[in-house]
């Protein structure tokens, strides 16, 4: 075939090139187009990063109820479910948990450019660790959709988009506007001002510098304000947002998301640099090599590196609890009967201010508990005593033990009331009881038993995010800010009669 004849086999009727649509359809297509050095299909990590942010703005990762995880369908599958007027969840949240030095966020930055080339109407305000770094994103996406063609063999933006520029006397460093738009895109440094403009998706690039920072609390605190104030007011009705940062602490903004109560709105791409240090198996060889992995390895603090390339937040690293046994459905008879022995619960009351109150539901079978519901909160005793209540009468709980411990006593003869008077229900008998021993001694004593013995649920931390997150990060050997989740998670232990001896803790 000669060469006028190949190219026109690539020509469909419009006349434009078969590889000039497929980039206009598809981000990896484009991405590959514009830098096929870069973006090659070995490199299959860059794939799925670029599939997944496709995806999430065409609108395609959804699940069908809160309980199912997120799956992602075509847009004809899409197509199909609205023809048919099936319910489904669209997600709009995306945290991106990937190594350093692996294409995040170039691959973010040619995303800008693909959708600005899909959707003129579209507006992003992307925020980096300072104004330096914003400015650089920000000249990064204008740059790639002004740039000129110079030579023949490489393809550039207005090659697939030729009707999208950069418009006129609009092109600042920080923020502009694309032809026919009063305004497109904002870069700013974390805490910048983004007061008068919204944004279609907006965007949050590695907003911690270094370990240092990762671990001051004020900081932290300050980050995870602004976003809530600040960032969020920014978003449209319908917006998309995107995290994108290498984990440090599991209090660090992504940290703070997926613990929130909408946790379960967050699709999370998570991807270690090695995937397998027996067979050295890593992400992207090409990238970063199993020789360079090692060598990082030795220089690095281990908890650093952890953090950086394998995705494990610093204060994870010495958690207590290395395990927990999951179950995909409770205990049954072949006839589908549950085969739960009794319904219990263990509730350790907030003894202070700052401290959260405890609650477990769970039921016993065979010498094993399965935690059915968790209450886990540091709102006002006037609230959770009706929450406590009506959970109690909602899983028939037969025997609830409450710690009477600083107003424990009077809690439970509330909750006793409650169940009384708004429900009519004795059902549940009431046990209150002071705790006296070593809360420490007891949490690390009985924690093996912990780990092997209580089942939750496969998708527990999705229902109880602040429980889960408080029982993953407590630590072994340093101080706890907090401890209720694992002092009530221990008492299930002792009330079930199976208590390690505390001697060599006290």
């Amino acid at each position: 075939m000669g060469i006028a004849a190949e190219y026109k086999a690539k020509v469909n009727n419009s006349g434009v090139p078969e590889k000039i649509l497929e980039a206009r359809n598809n981000l990896w297509e484009y991405n590959k187009l514009i830098n096929s050095k870069f973006f090659r299909d070995s490199r299959w990590h860059l794939k799925v990063i670029a599939d997944t942010l496709q995806a999430l703005f065409e609108h395609r990762i959804i699940k069908l109820s809160e309980d199912e995880s997120w799956r992602f369908v075509t847009l004809e599958e899409k197509r199909r479910m609205d023809e048919n007027n099936v319910e489904y969840i669209v997600c709009r949240n995306l945290a991106i948990d990937i190594p350093p030095r692996h294409g995040k966020s170039y691959n973010l930055s040619q995303f800008c450019d693909w959708v600005f080339g899909k959707d003129q109407e579209q507006r992003v305000i992307a925020v980096t660790y300072n104004e330096i770094l914003a400015g650089r994103f920000s000249v990064n996406v204008r740059d790639g959709i002004e740039a000129t063609k110079e030579d023949k063999r490489f393809t550039v933006f207005n090659d697939v988009f030729p009707d999208v520029h950069i418009k006129y006397g609009d092109s600042a460093k920080g923020m502009w506007s694309l032809e026919g738009q009063y305004f497109s895109y904002l870069g700013t440094g974390f805490g910048g001002t983004i007061t008068g403009v919204g944004c279609s998706i907006g965007i949050i690039d590695d907003p911690v510098k270094n370990h240092s920072e990762a671990f001051n609390d004020e900081l932290l605190d300050a980050q995870y304000q602004w976003y809530t104030d600040t960032f969020l007011s920014r978003l449209e009705e319908d917006a998309i947002q995107i995290i994108n940062m290498t984990r440090w602490n599991s209090r660090d903004l992504v940290g703070r998301v997926l613990s929130d109560e909408d946790a379960g709105d967050w699709y999370v791409l998570e991807m270690k640099a090695c995937l397998n240090e027996e067979t050295q198996e890593m992400l992207c060889p090409e990238l970063f090599s199993w020789k360079s992995y090692l060598k990082k390895k030795v220089k690095m603090s281990l908890a650093i590196f952890m953090a950086n390339y394998q995705q494990t937040p610093v204060d994870l690293q010495g958690a207590l609890y290395k395990k927990f046994q999951e179950y995909d459905h409770l205990p049954m008879d072949s006839e589908g009967h549950l085969l739960l022995e009794e319904i219990k619960s263990y509730c350790d009351t907030a003894d202070e201010g700052n401290d959260f109150l405890c609650d477990i539901i769970y039921g016993v079978y065979n010498m094993e508990a399965y935690v059915l519901n968790v209450i886990f909160t540091d709102k006002d005793m006037g609230i959770t005593e009706k929450q406590v209540a009506e959970a109690y009468f909602h899983w028939h709980v037969g025997w609830a033990d409450i710690e009477s411990n600083n107003g424990g006593r009077g809690f439970a003869r509330a909750v006793e009331r409650i169940l009384k008077e708004e429900y009519d229900s004795n059902y549940t008998h009431i046990e209150s009881f002071y705790q006296g021993e070593n809360k420490i001694a007891r949490i690390k004593s009985n924690a093996t038993w912990v780990q092997e013995h209580i089942h939750y649920p496969k998708n527990w931390k999705d229902k109880w995010p602040d429980y889960y997150l408080a029982m993953k990060s407590y630590q072994s050997d340093k101080k706890n800010k907090h401890d209720d989740a694992p002092d009530a998670t221990t008492g299930i232990c002792e009330k079930m009669g199976f208590a390690a001896d505390n001697w060599l803790y006290k």
